[in-house]
């Protein structure tokens, strides 16, 4: 096994001795001063505007010819949809018009058009109408290149003009208010749901952080009973975020990186999540040293000297893991890669250096008021007791001690079950995980983003508004471009007979008179299934008519854009990166385990065990979702985001233990070294797994679907892990597996059965 306790145990000495441990935390403190003082923090840095699809993407490429032959049709469309429920009047229809006329005399930032309404009769402007006479789309167009503070920037501006123009402001009225009396308005389209997505993750950071440090707090009292021990995790958190934050923020100031705000909340989860587990797995070894040795410091180094291997392994298992991610095409998916693991690389270092210094200043103090003590110390302790205040109190004392003795000694039963009753626990873990995957198969999953907004939000009123008084398809048209051919008439027609399609029209380019455009306004909403199912029978319609009209190579001059093909190949991007991500980090992680543990077989069975437990959290998450939530379909990005964090952090916790059992097989029968393993880790990792999953689950609370499914997900799949996997079925595999479990490696030298039987019922 990759384990090296005498360099910890040195690595130990040099960040937590006598002197050294003041210099370790020095260190820190003047590093986090000097980071951000000289580098920019990483929400100074954040762009949510980055391109999420390749260069090379159909709709990318697609795009692009339309702006080279149709430059007045291209940018990115911010639809204001004026509504009064009891109809529009002639008085919203004039300042309409007043509207149009202002912007075309006082353009926001990067406005590439707007419509004429100033120069055309008011009776024309009316023909606009929906059919109710209720609603009325007014189209801005914004230069695609603009970055989100220009669109957040646009949106203000526009939201000032409007108000100045109409006197009251409708963007905050609202017909249940009224009775629908006033006049409303909403901006929606790709710019108002760029600009609403923006304004959520923004608005969630401070609700999250402040969230996720106050569950962390109050489950480290609860489990620690030691206000003082339970704020050294947030300490060591909170230094490593305040190193991590500049480094970030450099590295992207620099371009060698990309931060959005969506990554900046996972983020804060993950460093709490991961860092308090790093301290726990530390702080039980601590608590455990105390018990045997009477000098903090030298309890300190034997800590880090039988944690640290497993800690670092722990690490670097997540870090290569998210590393993975840069095999990803999708952009979110790839941006993830590089913060995320400098993220919990920091942590790690973090743990291995900050909290044995601050543990060992602590000393005992920190377990303050249950401190744990050699039994020479309780002993002398008690005779002190006696001495000052009776033999009364003494023996109250040694009561107390002697119940405690006996809450560990019931807390070893499941250890001893496991140990007794491999095949039982290993065949109901199994069946339990099976069933509870078993659900996976009847996942639906989303790729609109509208979906994952909450019902009030500007950009999905509007899209309603939109959807119920016109077509849905008219929130965001198809646009499809051909370069060669004679004339629009025949591929107008076509289109025209597809039974999805509401409203074709059709324009010639300026710039090349065989060049042809074709808006095709669809009946279902854009951004469904429904809507990017329909693409390849559209292509395939164009290309048949252009075939028909003798075109040669039809096929290749055909381009589709719009909002419904970007989906198209974001539904395509991400099941392609899913496919190719999880056999990479399964593959990575199954080296690492085989490097550590030197044990195929147990390499093997690690592996298996952390994929049927997230095959149970997408099944037991979409019950939740879908049965409890009524969620209609999953994210589509969740799966890959998912399991690049459960199979990471699932490891993190089988390391632990495997590395215990590992420990105690070189002294003991198997079966009793994973009872003991299952025992002195039960503790530890319980209590790991549930601020790991209350930590995920924080982000629940938050207004963002995406956010919400993945969040529960995760929590989901830590808790399954921690109380199925970890307690029952791995250690119930080891001791069915027996010596073979270090297959190749030679097996310790077990004790007869007969004696493993006997010891491991004591």
């Amino acid at each position: 096994m990759l384990e090296n306790p005498g360099f910890f145990a040195a690595w130990g000495r040099l960040v937590a001795g006598r002197r050294s441990r003041f210099v370790t935390l020095a260190l820190w403190i003047v590093l986090t001063a000097v980071l951000s003082i000289v580098l920019p923090s990483v929400t100074k840095e954040e762009n949510n505007n980055a391109a999420e699809l390749p260069s090379r993407a159909a709709s990318v490429v697609a795009a692009q010819m339309q702006k080279k032959y149709f430059p007045s049709n291209s940018g990115t469309p911010a639809l204001i949809v004026f509504y009064r429920a009891g109809g529009l009047q002639t008085t919203d229809l004039e300042k309409i018009q007043r509207l149009s006329g202002y912007l075309h005399d006082h353009p926001v930032p990067e406005q590439s058009s707007v419509p004429d309404f100033q120069h055309v009769p008011l009776a024309v402007v009316a023909k606009l109408e929906s059919k109710d006479e209720t609603t009325l789309v007014f189209p801005i167009s914004i230069d695609s290149k603009a970055g989100t503070a220009t669109l957040e920037t646009d949106v203000a501006a526009i939201h000032k003009d409007v108000e100045q123009i109409f006197g009251d402001d409708p963007f905050q009225a609202t017909s249940d208010a009224s009775h629908g009396q006033v006049l409303e308005a909403r901006i929606t389209g790709p710019v108002g749901i760029a600009t609403d997505a923006t304004s959520l993750f923004k608005n969630a950071d401070i609700t999250l952080l402040a969230a996720t440090v106050s569950l962390v707090l109050i489950l480290l009292i609860l489990l620690y009973r030691s206000p003082l021990l339970a704020l050294v995790p947030l300490i060591s958190v909170g230094f490593a975020y305040g190193v991590i934050s500049p480094i970030l923020g450099g590295l992207a100031k620099l371009g060698w990186l990309t931060v959005g705000a969506q990554s900046v909340s996972i983020m804060t989860v993950l460093l709490f999540g991961a860092g308090t587990d790093y301290c726990l797995f530390l702080v039980a070894r601590f608590r455990e040293a105390l018990h045997n040795e009477s000098d903090p410091k030298r309890a300190m180094h034997q800590s880090v000297g039988q944690a640290g291997g497993a800690i670092a392994m722990s690490a670097l298992t997540v870090v290569v893991s998210l590393l993975t991610l840069l095999f990803a095409k999708y952009g979110s998916d790839h941006r993830f890669a590089l913060p995320f693991s400098i993220a919990i690389f920091m942590m790690a270092i973090a743990g291995l250096t900050l909290v044995p210094a601050l543990l060992s200043i602590l000393g005992r103090r920190a377990f303050v008021p249950f401190v744990p003590r050699t039994p020479e110390m309780e002993a002398a302790r008690t005779a002190r007791r006696r001495q000052k205040r009776g033999e009364r109190a003494a023996l109250r004392y040694e009561q107390k001690l002697q119940k405690k003795q006996a809450r560990n000694a019931r807390s070893g039963r499941m250890g001893r079950l496991v140990a007794r009753r491999p095949w039982t626990i290993a065949g109901i873990s199994v069946v339990v995980l099976l069933i509870l995957g078993s659900f996976a198969t009847q996942i639906h999953y989303t790729y609109n983003l509208l979906d994952s907004f909450p019902k009030n939000m500007p950009s999905r009123v509007g899209f309603h508004l939109i959807e119920t008084h016109y077509a849905a398809g008219d929130l965001a048209p198809i646009e499809i471009v051909t370069t060669k051919g004679k004339s629009t008439e025949k591929v107008e027609r076509d289109l025209k007979k597809l039974p999805f399609v509401g409203t074709v029209s059709s324009a010639t380019s300026k710039v090349n008179n065989t060049v042809h455009q074709y808006t095709v306004v669809e009946k279902s909403n854009p951004y469904s299934n429904a809507a990017m199912n329909t693409l390849p029978t559209l292509r395939q319609a164009v290309v048949d008519s252009l075939r028909h009209e003798g075109v040669p190579d039809a096929k290749a001059s055909v381009y589709i854009s719009g909002e419904t093909a970007t989906q198209f190949d974001t539904r395509y991007y991400t099941t392609r990166d899913t496919k190719v991500v999880i056999p990479i980090v399964i593959a990575v992680i199954a080296l690492l385990l085989l490097t550590y543990l030197r044990s195929i077989v147990a390499m093997v069975y690690l592996i298996v065990t952390v994929g049927l437990s997230y095959l149970a959290a997408l099944g037991t998450g979409w019950l939740l979702l879908h049965g409890v939530m009524h969620a209609t379909a999953l994210e589509g990005a969740i799966p890959l985001y998912a399991f690049v964090f459960l199979v990471a952090l699932g490891e993190d916790y089988n390391i632990f233990m495997i590395s215990r059992i590992w420990q105690e097989a070189r002294r003991k029968p198997l079966r009793e070294a994973v009872a003991i393993g299952v025992n002195r880790t039960g503790a530890v990792i319980t209590s790991a797994g549930l601020i790991l999953a209350g930590t995920f689950a924080v982000l629940a609370g938050l207004p963002i679907q995406i956010l919400v499914q993945f969040g529960l997900l995760t929590a989901l799949g830590v808790l399954i892990d921690t109380f199925i996997v970890r307690p029952f079925l791995v250690p119930s595999i080891t001791a069915i597996l027996g010596r073979f479990a270090f297959w190749p490696s030679p097996a310790p030298e077990f004790a007869s059965e007969a004696k493993m039987e006997s010891e491991t019922s004591i």
